[in-house]
This record gives structure tokens, sequence and C-alpha cells, in this order.
């Protein structure tokens, strides 16, 4: 594999001997490189193509919007050119839905398209035009104090609801749009099935277009079910999420029972972000969740990485006995609920816990060890005790990778008189990182989101007095999905900061991915291990 087209000509620097660690470098100067100057070297192309990375994905996504744009506008002028040249049938399609089909004996097509248009018209009629009318101020009327004549008392009585107004909004807003595609097929079809009439081509029948569907077109079929899953239950809530952000939606303005919610534009943003007045403490605060976010992840993914390769290794190793028997106990720990295990584990560790009270009684120490209580003691014993959860997982993983690593390689190496550790770093590492490339980015960011650890063991604790201005009583084990989950807790419950998290969130573990995916070794190199 070439290394010159690692990284670009760029300069950061000269070792004793003057060699540009930087530089371009071919097969064979590499190779003459000084371990240290590789190791410069590599970092060096890690570093830059973090940037590269970004600025890549950015230009992906300028490329989208252009050939998007250029595909809307083409999309148009073929429009413009079918309603044209179209005959009458054709044109009448524009309007009646399917009349194209129909007219032209594709009567299964034609009542499908139809039927649809009745549908979308009368839905936007009776309730989706009021859903539509209502988004943009989320309600005209909440809650009032009304007199009833019947009872003679004030009683409270609920009009407008803000959030079924939302909901309901964007799922208009999804509908409109579902209805113009529909229609954009539908003018294609009348166009096709015209043209194809013209040069006497038989269209297919109600019966040969039902055979496709489990036939030449059974991928469709298929697609069909799950793309509408993703639509409602995925792209759905991410959407109104992000709604929600721009909105006060919180406990006190719940949209119905205590008050409407309006839209505030970009204020949740500028609080959270903002380096000025009283917004400070949040965005000191979410830095500083965010950096630890950041370490915790690292810690946790690379030391179960290493550790449960270690495992796996030891237990793999010729002349170890009861092999089985090491796994199962492993696997025990998968076994038990984290819900049990870790609240077990977080009471162990207390002050009064069985861990200070065996070191007290034994002499060891004099008094109990912080380690709930102290910042650094606090975030170093996740970090341990996270390993004790995540070892038999790669464990198992690693086992049978390593089984597949052929013999072969090995012989050769012992036989070349390589040692033990040559062995793991050229011919084990390098396998596993290739095979296991993919499930570290997503093990990493995994972690950044891993709430049952720190919830379960420290509540996110101790608090941290400095951002005692911020919502959530945020403390210094806390990531941002356990502060994110103290947001929406409570008698304040600010989903629209937690909606901003979430957001924060998205763009940081998406930049994170897109780089590191785009230089895993696994993905650039598909074919050097197969």
């Amino acid at each position: 594999m070439g290394l010159e087209h690692f990284a670009p000509t760029l300069f950061c620097g000269t070792n004793q001997k003057g060699i540009k660690i930087m530089a371009r470098y071919s097969d064979l100067e590499y190779l003459k490189l000084s371990k240290w100057d590789k190791f410069l070297y590599k970092l060096g192309r890690f570093l830059i193509a973090i940037p590269l990375g970004i600025g890549h994905f950015f230009q992906k996504v300028g490329r989208g919007i252009v050939s998007g744009a250029a595909g809307f506008g083409r999309g148009l002028k073929d429009i413009g050119s079918t309603f044209k040249n179209g005959d009458g049938i054709t044109k009448g399609s524009f309007v009646v839905m399917g009349l194209g089909n129909m007219a032209r004996g594709q009567f299964l097509r034609g009542i499908l398209f139809l039927l649809f248009e009745i549908i979308f018209i009368f839905y936007m009629v009776t309730t989706g035009g009021y859903w539509l009318s209502m988004l943009p101020s989320l309600g005209h009327q909440g809650p009032m104090e009304e007199y009833n004549p019947v009872l003679d008392t004030y009683s409270t009585v609920y009009h407008d609801n803000s959030f079924k107004i939302l909901l309901y909004g964007v799922l208009t807003i999804f509908f409109i749009i579902a209805f113009i595609y529909t229609w954009r097929q539908n003018v294609k079809q009348a166009k096709i099935t015209q043209e194809m009439t013209e040069k006497g081509i038989r269209l297919k029948n109600g019966k040969e277009d039902l055979r496709s569907l489990v036939d030449e077109s059974f991928y469709k079929t298929l697609l069909a079910l799950p793309l509408t899953g993703i639509l409602i239950f995925t792209v759905l809530p991410i959407v109104f999420m992000i709604l929600v952000a721009f909105t006060n939606y919180d406990g006190a303005h719940d949209g119905y029972f205590n008050s409407l919610f309006k839209w505030v534009g970009l204020e949740n943003f500028n609080t959270m972000l903002s380096w000025s007045g009283g917004s400070k403490v949040y965005s000191a605060t979410f830095g500083e969740v965010l950096t630890w976010t950041l370490i915790w992840a690292f810690f946790a993914t690379f030391s179960n990485y290493f550790l449960g390769m270690f495992v796996a290794m030891m237990i793999n190793k010729k002349g170890i006995r009861f092999k089985k028997g090491w796994r199962t106990i492993l696997v025990m720990t998968i076994a038990i609920p984290q819900f049990i295990s870790l609240l077990y584990v977080s009471k162990m560790f207390a002050r009064n816990g069985i861990v200070n009270g065996f070191l007290l009684d034994m002499g060891w120490i004099k008094q109990s060890l912080p380690f709930w209580d102290d910042p650094t003691w606090a975030r170093i014993t996740v970090i341990l005790i996270n390993i004790w959860i995540g070892i038999p997982y790669l464990m198992l993983i690693v086992t049978g990778i390593l089984m597949n690593i052929p013999a072969d390689l090995y012989e050769s190496a012992k036989i070349d008189g390589a040692s033990g550790w040559k062995q793991f770093s050229k011919i084990t590492l390098p396998y596993m990182l290739f095979i296991t490339g993919p499930y570290l980015l997503t093990q990493f960011t995994g972690n950044m989101n891993n709430f049952n650890v720190i919830f379960l063991l420290t509540g996110g604790g101790p608090t941290n007095p400095a951002a005692s201005g911020a919502s959530g009583a945020v403390g210094f084990t806390d990531l941002l999905v356990t502060w994110l989950f103290k947001i929406t807790t409570g008698a304040e419950s600010k989903y629209y900061l937690a909606s901003v998290v979430g957001i924060l969130i998205f763009i940081v573990v998406a930049i994170i991915s897109l780089v590191v995916y785009n230089i895993l070794p696994s993905v650039k190199n598909e074919e050097d291990f197969q």
C-alpha cells in the first residue's frame, strides 16, 4: 500500500537529521525513516486529515446542493415540456391525477393516483389546512378560567394545543411533500404512456403490474414498509426535536394545560452558546461537559479495546486450560442487567460501602476514600468500572477475529526471528484495527451517549458549583446525554434547551464520525485483507 498519497506536501518541522517530517515520502523513503520519524509522520497525517475531512464533508454538501438545484431545474423544465407537448389527456392529468394512465388502459395505476389525490384533498380541507394555518403561531388561545352557568362556578377551559399543532403541522408538511412527489410521478407516467402509445408499444395492465411487484420490482415492495417506518419513526421525531429547539417549550409552557408555547427563533442557541451576560454559564458548562464527554469516550473505548484484546489473546493462547470456563465467567457480567450490577457497584464504592470498610478494617487507609465525592476520583473510578463492563464484549469479538488470522503468518514470523511483540505489532494489531475499525468508531460514538454507566454509578455527581446557574444541576461526571436528561426532568423541564443540546451532540458526533470514517484503513483500502 503506497504512502505517498497519505498527506500533502506540508512541513511542520524537522528532526535532528533535518528530515522533513511531514513531506510526501515514497514507500522506500518511508521505510528508511526512524521509528520516531515514522510516528511523527503518521501523527501529522492524522492531524492533517481532520481539517481535510471536514473540508471534504462540506465540499460534498456543496456539491449535493448544487446537484439538487440542477436536478430541480431539470424537473421543472421537464414538467413544462410535458405540458407543452402533451395531448389533452396528458394535460388533464396535471389536474386529475391518474387520468393519463386510466385513459390508456392502466386502470390500477390510475385509480391509485386518483385515490391518493382524493385523500390528500379531503385531509387538507378537513384538518390539514387548519394545522398548517396554526403552525406559524402555535396556537392563539391557551387555558382560561371561564364561568360555567350550569355549575355556577369558574372552571378551566382548554383551547388550543401547541404540541398537537406542531406535531400535526409537521405531519401535514410531510404529507404535502409526499403529494408533490406523487404528483410528479403521475406527470411522468402520463408522459411515458403517451409516448409508448404513439409508438404502438403495449402498456402493462393491472395484472402485470401486480406480478411485477413480486418479480422484477420486488425490491420496491420489500423497501416500501421499512422506508415508511423510517420516515415516521425516525425522520419525523428528528425534525420535531429540531423544531422544539426554536420554541420555549418547557414545564411552564407545556402547550396545553399550563400555557401555550411559541416560536423564539435562535434565542435558545444564543443562550447555550453565547459568552456574554448570564448565558456565559451555559456556554462554559457546555464546553466543560463536552470536554469530559470526549475524554470519557476516548478512555472508555480504547481501554476496553486493548485490554479486551489482551484478555482474549491470553485465553486463546496455547497451553491455557479451562478456556471455556474463563470465557463463561467473563460473559456472566454481560448476562447480569446493568441496572442491578451498576447500582450495586455504586453502593460498594460509597463512603460507607464495602470497599472503604474493607480498606479501613485492614488498616490500609485512615479515612474513607472519596470515590464519588471528589471530581478526579469519580472520573477515574467510572472509567475503571467501565473496563470491567466492556472487556467481556471485546473479548468475544476479538476471540472470533483471532481465530481467523492465518496461522502461517505467525509461523513465517517465528522463522524470521520475530519476537512476540513484533508478531503482535506487525500482524495481530494491524489485522485487528483493519477488521474492527468501524466497530471502534461506533463504540466511540456510543460511549459519548453512554447513559447507563454514568447515571447509575454517580448520577452525574459530584455537583459542579461553577455550573449551578445552568439547568439540570450539572455534575463533574455528567456527559452531554445525562445533562440532557436532567434538563428535561424536574419542575422546569426545559425541553427547548434539551433539544439544543441534542442538536449540538448530533453535530459533534457527525463531524467526528465522518472525519474518522474517511481515514479508516478498512474503508479506504478494503481489498488489503481480502
